[in-house]
């Protein structure tokens, strides 16, 4: 039985992951507290509406936004049973599959979003753009640019199968 080698981390390789993964997560707590304090939304909300707004009509069948956002399809329910309660969105029947369906961004949506990007803009200008130069913002455009993502394996969740069942 062959073991297995691994590579772990050198210092500088374990410094750049945390750095990473420190500034990601509280980049997103921050934003999130942000919108949550300031209008009552939360940072995945957010994403779903900006989703929206850029489709063509406003709208997305479910299984392609959960897909865009890395949710499982009873994520991507959840997150939308939530903002179709507000009235930020509405299911519609996807007009060439039957067992799917697709989301679609109301107009109170759309008035939210510009009321609520202002907060998000500043924020992200605030803790993000405004603290790099723009040498910085490039160099660190193109590395992550480096960074190939698998959609399949970055996928939210297990539950797949439960694709058609779950208003996709």
């Amino acid at each position: 039985m062959s073991e297995l080698t691994v590579r772990w981390l050198t210092e500088p390789e374990m410094l750049a992951w945390r750095s990473l993964l420190h500034a990601t997560t509280g980049l997103l707590a921050m934003l999130d507290n942000d919108l949550r304090a300031e209008h009552g939304l939360t940072f995945g909300d957010y994403e779903v509406l900006v989703h929206l707004s850029e489709e063509p009509g406003h709208a997305i069948r479910m299984s392609e936004l959960a897909g865009r956002l890395h949710l499982s399809p009873s994520g991507i329910t959840r997150r939308i049973d939530g903002l179709v309660k507000s009235g930020l969105v509405e299911r519609s029947p996807c007009p060439n599959d039957r067992r799917g369906s697709n989301a679609v961004l109301t107009r109170l949506g759309m008035k939210t979003l510009g009321t609520v990007a202002p907060t998000h803009l500043r924020g992200v200008r605030e803790y993000f753009i405004d603290r790099l130069s723009d040498r910085q913002l490039a160099q660190l455009t193109a590395a992550l640019s480096s960074i190939a993502v698998d959609e399949l394996r970055a996928a939210g969740g297990c539950d797949g199968e439960a694709d058609s069942s779950e208003g996709s």
